[in-house]
C-alpha cells in the first residue's frame, strides 16, 4: 500500500526558519484536508526559531550549546541526514519546491536521488528557466515539474488522494 505521506524536500540553509517552514505549513495544511499527511524536515525542530542563522550549516552539538540550543540529535549532520534519508524514501510522494533558490542544495539533490531509486513520485516546483538547480538528472528524475506550488499541491493529491 502506498503510503499517503508527502516529503516536502527544498533549501533550508541559508534560510531563516520561517522561510525555511513557512511554505511548507501552507502544503501540509492545505493536503491535511485530503488525508494527507506532509513530513518537513524541520518538524522536530521547532527551537530553531529564534536562532537565526542557524540554518546556515549543519551545527555539531557544541556549536548548538554555544548558541543557547538544547542539543537535540535530529540537529546534527547525522541526525539530519538520516531522518531525512528514511523520509524521503519512505513517503509516497516527494514534493520539492526549488522556486526563488539562490543557492545550490545539495541535501535536496540527493533526496531526489534516493526518492527515484525507491521509485517513489517527484513532484518538482521550479521557475520555467533560471533557476540554478535546473539540470539534466534533475529533470530526468522528476516526472512532475510546475512552476507554482499550488498546482504541485493538486498534483499530490491527484496521486495520493482518494478517489
Amino acid at each position: 500500500m502506498v503510503s499517503k505521506t508527502v516529503y516536502l524536500g527544498g533549501p533550508i540553509s541559508g534560510l531563516t526558519y520561517e522561510e525555511a517552514t513557512g511554505w511548507r505549513n501552507e502544503v501540509t495544511n492545505k493536503l491535511r484536508q485530503y488525508g494527507i499527511k506532509g513530513l518537513s524536515p524541520l518538524r522536530a525542530e521547532v527551537y530553531l526559531r529564534n536562532h537565526e542563522g542557524l540554518l546556515n550549516d549543519y551545527q555539531q552539538p557544541h556549536e548548538l550549546e554555544k548558541a543557547g540550543c538544547q542539543i537535540l540529535a535530529m540537529s546534527t549532520q547525522r541526525g539530519v541526514v538520516e531522518r531525512d534519508k528514511f523520509d524521503a524514501t519512505r513517503c509516497g510522494v516527494l514534493l520539492v519546491n526549488l522556486v526563488g533558490t539562490k543557492r545550490i542544495s545539495i541535501g535536496t539533490m540527493i533526496e531526489i536521488g534516493w526518492a527515484s531509486e525507491h521509485n517513489i513520485p517527484i513532484v518538482l516546483v521550479i521557475e520555467d528557466s533560471g533557476n540554478l538547480h535546473d539540470h539534466a538528472f534533475v529533470r530526468e528524475c522528476c516526472g512532475f515539474r510546475t512552476p507554482h506550488l499550488v498546482e504541485a499541491v493538486e498534483i499530490v493529491r491527484a496521486i495520493l488522494g482518494d478517489h
